[in-house]
């Protein structure tokens, strides 16, 4: 069977990405232009100067990718693109300039799914095995999605208001620390100890997550501390927010991998870079006999490698754009 070249595109926030995919598994070429020295001073992203900065970069990136890889738009089988959910003005730039080159090169155009490409960012590392779950966390989502087969998609539970990694950027920001907040905490809560009562939140039966409540802990407790006149113990801190996260995240996957009688399980999205996750999820797995997939830490983050290894498995079950070109910032993965 011939080869399936797939050019990418990531455009969903602040990263603008494109990409050469090989047949869903092998990245031919990758570049990421991140615009975190951008925001950072905002202390979180402003979609207006995010879809400025996709402007001036798209043109550069796809004429990077193509150097990177040597090759030229007339090799490529099929065009992906992110299409949702993400900001809408980011989200256009990528839409309008993927269909700008399927159109002129005549190339089938694949809508791809944020957390689709989230999810089959594990495939450039190891092939899928079916069944299983995906722990989908980054600072937009935090999912578990029940996989029975190649792109077949079934949620189980979500957060009902903030994403784990919105929560980590949002204490961060009530610590004093930078953006993003997430990477800091992490390193901070392997420095300190658990030292701060913070409940378990949303510690029930079901599959969904709640983490506004455990962030408006950390904002009251600080706050309390302040009009005491005592400073917050920043490392402790960490460390007690860090383990309620990690402990219900855990709790409940590996709670869903055994209702729904799974042994494969895979985790997805930045969040996945999370040291204190990963070590976790790695000892529960070992003891229960679960197999654990955690793509690289290059793969966790926004890129267009995971949208171009989704992508060909849209573009094999044959799913294309019709011929209205629509972002979708809020929709639901199916």
């Amino acid at each position: 069977m011939n080869s399936k070249y797939i050019l990418a595109f990531e455009t969903s926030c602040d990263e603008t990405s494109v990409s050469i995919i090989k047949d869903g598994h092998t990245e031919i070429a990758t570049v990421v232009l991140s615009q975190i020295d951008i925001h950072s001073k905002f202390g979180g992203v402003v979609p207006e100067t995010a879809s400025r900065a996709h402007i001036e970069n798209i043109t550069i990136v796809i004429e990077e990718v193509l150097e990177k890889a040597n090759m030229k738009i007339e090799e490529i089988d099929a065009i992906a693109v992110t299409y949702g959910p993400g900001l809408i003005g980011s989200l256009l730039i990528g839409l309008v300039a993927a269909k700008t080159l399927a159109f002129i090169y005549n190339k089938p155009f694949v809508p791809v799914h944020h957390i689709a490409g989230h999810i089959y960012a594990n495939n450039l590392v190891k092939p899928l095995e079916f069944p299983l779950i995906a722990l989908v966390v980054s600072g937009g989502h935090t999912e578990l999605i029940l996989m029975e087969e190649d792109y077949s998609f079934k949620y189980i539970g979500g957060t009902v208001d903030d994403a784990v990694g919105e929560a980590y950027d949002k204490v961060a920001r009530v610590l004093g620390l930078s953006y993003p907040g997430g990477p800091v905490i992490d390193k901070l809560a392997f420095t300190g100890k658990d030292t701060y009562d913070l409940p378990l939140p949303m510690d029930d039966t079901s599959f969904n997550f709640s983490f506004s409540g455990l962030k408006s802990a950390v904002i009251n407790m600080a706050h309390n501390e302040k009009q005491r006149g005592n400073k917050i113990n920043i490392e402790n801190m960490a460390t007690s927010f860090q383990n309620r996260v990690v402990e219900i995240l855990t709790k409940k996957t590996m709670r869903a991998l055994k209702k729904y009688d799974v042994t494969n399980l895979i985790v997805a999205g930045g969040v996945a870079a999370n040291k204190g996750l990963r070590d976790r999820l790695t000892e529960l797995c070992n003891e229960n006999n679960i197999n654990l997939l955690i793509p690289n830490i290059n793969y966790c983050t926004d890129n267009a490698a995971m949208i171009g290894a989704a992508g060909y498995y849209a573009y094999k079950m044959g799913r294309r754009f019709d011929d209205i070109l629509k972002a979708k910032p809020t929709d639901v993965l199916h």
